[in-house]
């Protein structure tokens, strides 16, 4: 129905908005929600032997219970970095370590912290869509110049608006399930 250019141009947009719905995801598996999740840990960069590596590439994370989370280095000589790294990320943790292995607990949400959580949820799906409609407007944008240089008809400009509009829908409506998901989980006691 489209041609090879307009379909190259809805694609690299479902594109765009997949990849701010996994961004979304991502960034709130980042908050910290009163249950131990290796995610929050992963990135955190420590400087091993000059390069700055990220901790899952250097031990192995795991949750022994619902509350806490383990970090077992292959390397014990970074036991003192990678603590002090955790603590840097001011995540709220505070990582005890026995020599082996750091611990992690997560202490019980308070009912105040637990609405700041969800404000940061809703500030970071407020963002996503945000990146989503500028997508939108990017692509909407490429198709007007079409139509005024005559590339494509009123109808067909139309038609793809409808396209964009139900891609960008659909995708919205994920990032809000996401969201809807993750405050739920920060709420539940």
């Amino acid at each position: 129905m489209y041609t090879e250019e307009i379909e190259m141009y809805l694609e690299e947009y479902k594109e765009d908005l997949t990849k701010a719905l996994n961004h979304h995801s991502d960034e709130l598996m980042q908050i910290r929600a009163g249950r131990a999740n290796p995610k929050i840990i992963e990135r955190i960069m420590v400087d091993y032997y000059g390069t700055m590596t990220p901790i899952s590439q250097m031990a192995t994370i795991s949750v022994p219970e619902a509350r806490m989370i383990l970090v077992n280095l292959w390397d014990n000589s970074m036991l003192k970095a990678v603590a002090k790294a955790i603590e840097a990320a001011n995540l709220g943790l505070n990582p005890s370590d026995d020599g082996k292995v750091i611990r992690l607990v997560f202490p019980q949400l308070t009912e105040e912290r637990r609405r700041d959580l969800v404000k940061d949820v809703n500030k970071y799906t407020e963002s996503a869509k945000v990146v989503c409609r500028n997508a939108r407007r990017d692509v909407l944008d490429v198709f007007k110049k079409m139509k005024k240089n005559s590339e494509i008809s009123e109808d067909d400009l139309a038609s793809l608006e409808k396209d964009v509009q139900k891609y960008l829908d659909d995708t919205i409506a994920s990032i809000d399930k996401v969201s809807a998901n993750k405050e739920k989980e920060i709420m539940e006691v």
